[in-house]
């Protein structure tokens, strides 16, 4: 029987055989210095919980400074920089890592039947990187922030803006080095540390999606950070880049800034593409349909996704020839995503449908995402987008894509993987609320914003014309729900690790190697390698509660036939 290697250096004094990775080490130090890829994913969920919470905290400001039409909380230039701060905070600091370095560093070694990642100092070093640039943000707010908008066009940000714009773009630009690092360690771990017998199309779809963002993120990260590095060079030192009265060109920035972060849309909802995946099986106790489709239409967003940049500026003075090649294909990579929605409605038709809170995150991301979908259609078509631009129609959009789906995802990940993280069940009648009042308040904060924007209600204004007012009122409602949907899963999540019921090792019956483990897992994940013997996914609806070995076809060498 083939086996894996691995590094022996990884851990300095092994642990005993089945003890918990949280009770394996004791003391501070133990957490600092680890390079366990399940506490490095704790240590990311901690630190990114706290951003959420800052870029969270600009948002209640924002859509209260929203609630009556006139400038009554805020100051012109205070709104600017609120709202700079949350798009970077939310966009760079949360949204972009938060599932692959969370659910993903955890769980990528364990499906793949690995006991850690390739490099799992790289690994620790991400964090580290990741916690510099979380600091510079932070000083940048504290400084006085900047007024740029997230987007950092020019020549706003290389001559006219006011505030810490070089000290808003390091943190950004530091940020990508953590991004890199783990992308690295994502393909690494995925092409050599699989478990024998765990070929390409027996990989769970979570680690395709995994492993197609991290390509992502290698081929688009470094372009941002050279436009960065452009503002920079002539914000500081006044070489025109960007100057077109000295010969530069700003709408370079744009085409540099949009070929990274069209592309990033897709490192923020690959990974929740997955997490639904892998959800919808289980509670449907189905195959997934189309399994190979699946992959393929990953793969597509993947590619495609860098060749669509340019929808982004249909209304910069671009050539009428890149608008239509651009539309076309903004609409060419809206197939892959349907294709998505129909196997996932398809893998549910007939199923064995258990409504647990996992399900209805899910059920939720779907309705969420088909409807933020179709809206990119209609700004992939050149003459709505005119009208639309810069307007709430945008905003909309894209917080039904980002929001609505990937944050969606990330709860419901959560739900489903919290016994397995933790060894704790949490109260299920709680989470299903939380599920059901999340969908439900994301619709009443962001719906009335398609409807204004339409109407040319323009975005980053705080003063506005009165008859968009009960519009405002809705969203700004709507926020109050959508914000206590997020804040009762972390109550009644933190409550449980010390009161909920011990998890079983399958407690969901479900299939994949993580489930094979005890729960929460032991330090080094498995004590011999596993062999996967069948492709991912086989449940077997017709046997109400079977043991999770009879639901589970990847066996472990230790474990009988």
């Amino acid at each position: 029987m083939s086996s894996l290697s691995f590094d022996p250096a990884i851990r300095d004094e092994p642990s005993p055989a089945g003890t918990s990775y949280l009770t394996a080490r004791t003391g501070v130090a133990s957490w600092l210095l680890t390079t366990d890829h399940k506490r490095i994913a704790l240590l990311y969920m901690a630190v990114i919980t706290v951003f959420f919470f800052m870029g969270g905290a600009a948002a209640v400001l924002i859509r209260l400074e929203l609630f009556t039409p006139n400038g009554d909380l805020l100051t012109d230039d205070a709104y600017n920089r609120t709202f700079t701060f949350h798009g970077v905070v939310m966009v760079w600091f949360f949204l972009v890592p938060v599932i692959p370095t969370t659910l993903g560093n955890f769980l990528l070694p364990l499906m793949i039947g690995a006991r850690d990642m390739a490099f799992p100092r790289l690994n620790l070093l991400s964090w580290y990187i990741f916690i510099v640039a979380g600091v510079l943000a932070v000083a940048m707010l504290l400084a006085g922030g900047v007024d740029t908008g997230w987007t950092f066009y020019t020549p706003l940000s290389t001559a006219f803006a006011r505030g810490h714009v070089l000290m808003a773009a390091a943190a950004v630009f530091l940020s990508g080095f953590s991004t890199i690092a783990t992308s690295v360690n994502f393909v690494a771990t995925t092409h050599l540390l699989r478990a024998p017998g765990m070929t390409w199309f027996r990989l769970p779809l979570f680690v395709w999606s995994l492993y197609a963002t991290a390509i992502v993120m290698l081929l688009a990260t470094p372009v941002l950070a050279m436009a960065l590095l452009l503002i920079f060079a002539e914000r500081a030192f006044g070489i025109p880049i960007f100057d077109p009265l000295r010969g530069g060109d700003p709408l370079l920035f744009q085409h540099l800034f949009w070929f990274y972060s069209h592309p990033a849309v897709y490192i923020m909802i690959l990974p929740a593409f997955g997490v639904i995946s892998e959800i919808v099986a289980c509670y449907a106790r189905r195959q997934i349909f189309g399994y190979a489709f699946m992959v393929y239409a990953i793969l597509w967003i993947a590619i495609v996704g860098f060749l669509v940049w340019g929808h982004h500026m249909f209304v910069s003075g671009q050539s009428s020839f890149a608008n239509l090649a651009f539309s076309f294909l903004s609409f060419i990579v809206a197939v892959p995503s349907a294709i998505k929605v129909f196997n996932w409605t398809a893998t549910l038709y007939r199923g064995q449908i258990t409504f647990d809170a996992p399900m209805l995150y899910a059920l939720g991301f779907i309705g969420l995402f088909t409807l933020g979908g179709l809206t990119g259609l209609f700004l992939a078509s050149i003459p709505v987008d005119v009208h639309v631009t810069d307007t709430y129609f945008v905003v909309a959009h894209f917080h039904f894509i980002m929001v609505g789906g990937a944050v969606t995802a990330l709860y419901g990940g959560l739900a489903f993987w919290w016994p397995k993280m933790t060894g704790r069940m949490y109260p299920e009648a709680w989470a299903r609320f939380a599920a059901v009042m999340m969908f439900f308040g994301f619709g009443f904060t962001f719906f009335p914003q398609f409807i204004m924007g339409f109407a040319g209600m323009p975005r980053r204004y705080h003063v506005y014309p009165e008859e968009f007012q009960v519009w405002h009122v809705l969203s700004s409602s709507g926020a109050v729900i959508l914000a206590a949907a997020y804040l009762m899963p972390m109550g009644y999540m933190a409550l449980s690790l010390f009161r909920g019921p011990r998890a079983e090792a399958n407690p969901l019956g479900a299939t994949g190697l993580e489930w094979q483990t005890p729960s929460p897992p032991p330090e080094q994940n498995f004590d011999r390698p596993p062999r996967v013997e069948s492709k991912p996914y086989l449940y077997h609806p017709a046997h109400e509660g079977p043991p999770a070995l009879d639901r589970a076809p990847h066996r472990s060498q230790d474990q009988p036939e």
